[in-house]
């Protein structure tokens, strides 16, 4: 019962049934007090009994209304604001600082000190910051570092790459048998010449087909069963073909006779990649050495570039013949430049970079910049480079998050397309430079192996370890878009070696 009394008797204290008598005047009260007072010709401090009582002579004339303001008839209230005592403590720091004369004493070298510090902390420098400033560019990244963010946030989408001005279909114009093909990532086995031939190399069989009227050459095999072709490399012109093998030899075919002009042996392990430079073939071979063969003398073996410390899978000559790119499974990339004369060995490259993780087989010269290579790392690096040569420096990096098996420029759109392995196998056409990707291009089961551009530079062909070869037409000029004269100078090329 005591627990039902006290209920009650917090009820009836929390009850506002009846006015609070205790409690202050409410302000609207107030409000409406001081102005009947005012209208009065009172003064809210005193009362109306003394004002009426008073004997003095008023001061103003009696019966005539005094003009009363409307700040006054409103109360005349305003915001005063509450400064406590940190805002106090603030303004005054601002206030001395801003008094005090500059400090003439700081030297040249405290300031750089300074500055310094304030880009390596914060990324740039504190006193030319800007809250909004547009024509800014990002900060470039010293050499070897790449910031996954700065890629992705930093770079400028393109018409190009926002907006596709072309259809590109993402089924393969036409599919080929490949079967026997051998499923090894540092080996080459497929190559287009400017004849528009495909060369194919098949366990150890070549095989070549011709894209124009579809006809399939078989154009040797080697004898015994355990040996395999590791490479192919078709000469400018179109009418040779260089075939690496396991058995350490270099063999030069004419494709027209079908008929194996010499076998050049000089490597001490398997031929996985070449290059030629006009009358120059180079090989990279298994125990990481490069030769240069000069095709037109009996001792052909000329000079040796000793760069890698293990297997040579990727070699590319420039365009314009006058450097030569290596990449290796010792996660490396050597630039060599051209020998003029002379016979003997270097070992000191150009350029050596050793920014990739993985092994380096991808290389593609951009064909409109003879100073600008790519390059792609493998499984445990999937990342493409660009590389200016001149200056040494990594101008982009690129996560692709698959395996980089091959890269190829397409003049036409002026495009880089990368070719992948485990675990995407797809292929990836990005726009260059800003490296925005424009398609993608799936349909092999297995990954991708070998990948060379068609004499046009409209079509790309692709051979994977599904055993399929696949044709992509991605790159078909628009006949309303002027040309370029890069491709002006290819289609001039292509119709003289017809000829």
């Amino acid at each position: 019962m005591a627990q039902f009394g006290l209920e009650n008797d917090i009820s009836n204290t929390l009850k506002l049934d009846v006015p609070i008598t205790n409690a202050p005047i409410a302000r609207w009260q107030r409000k409406a007090s001081s102005s009947n007072m005012s209208m009065n010709g009172l003064s809210p401090g005193k009362s109306a009994n003394v004002s009426m009582n008073s004997s003095k002579t008023p001061g103003k004339t009696p019966g005539r209304m005094r003009k009363v303001t409307p700040t006054r008839m409103m109360g005349g209230d305003r915001f005063i604001p509450v400064r406590n005592t940190k805002q106090m403590e603030v303004a005054s720091f601002l206030l001395t600082k801003e008094n005090q004369p500059k400090d003439t004493n700081t030297s040249a070298a405290s300031l750089e000190h300074q500055k310094a510090w304030s880009v390596a902390l914060n990324g740039f420098d504190i006193e030319e910051a800007r809250i909004l400033q547009f024509s800014a560019k990002p900060a470039a990244l010293p050499d070897g570092q790449h910031s996954s963010l700065k890629s992705v946030y930093n770079q400028t989408v393109t018409p190009m790459a926002s907006k596709k001005t072309r259809y590109i279909s993402s089924m393969p114009e036409k599919i080929l048998d490949a079967p026997e093909l051998k499923n090894d990532f540092y080996l080459n086995l497929l190559d287009w010449n400017s004849r528009n031939v495909v060369a194919v190399a098949l366990h150890n069989s070549v095989y070549l087909w011709d894209a124009t009227q579809g006809n399939i050459t078989h154009l040797m095999t080697m004898e015994r069963e355990m040996d395999y072709v590791s490479s192919l490399s078709w000469a400018k012109d179109g009418n040779y073909l260089a075939v690496g093998t396991s058995d350490c030899a270099v063999q030069l075919w004419d494709v027209e006779q079908e008929k194996c002009l010499r076998s050049m042996a000089s490597h001490s392990a398997r031929v996985c990649s070449m290059s030629w430079n006009q009358h120059i073939l180079s090989s990279g071979s298994r125990s990481g050495q490069i030769h240069h063969h000069d095709v037109r003398v009996a001792d052909h073996h000329i000079f040796t570039l000793k760069g890698h410390s293990q297997e040579v899978c990727g070699l590319q000559w420039s365009p314009d013949g006058r450097y030569l790119a290596s990449g290796g499974n010792d996660n490396t990339v050597c630039i060599w430049p051209r020998v003029s004369q002379g016979r003997g060995e270097m070992s000191t490259s150009v350029r050596t970079w050793d920014l990739h993780k993985g092994a380096v087989k991808a290389l593609a010269w951009c064909p409109w910049q003879s100073n600008i290579l790519a390059s792609g790392g493998g499984s445990t690096d999937c990342h493409i480079r660009v590389w200016n040569i001149n200056s040494g420096s990594c101008l982009s990096a690129l996560d692709t998050q698959s395996q980089v098996t091959a890269l190829v420029f397409a003049p036409n759109y002026k495009e880089l397309v990368s070719a992948h392995g485990y675990a995407d196998n797809n292929i990836i056409i990005w726009k260059y430079p800003s490296l925005m990707k424009v398609a993608d291009l799936r349909g092999h089961e297995d990954r991708i192996l070998s990948m060379a551009m068609s004499p046009d530079c409209s079509t790309v062909a692709s051979v994977a370890a599904d055993e399929t070869i696949r044709l992509w037409r991605s790159f078909e000029e628009d006949p309303k878009k002027p040309k370029d004269k890069i491709v002006r100078s290819l289609r001039t090329a292509l119709s003289q070696s017809i000829r």
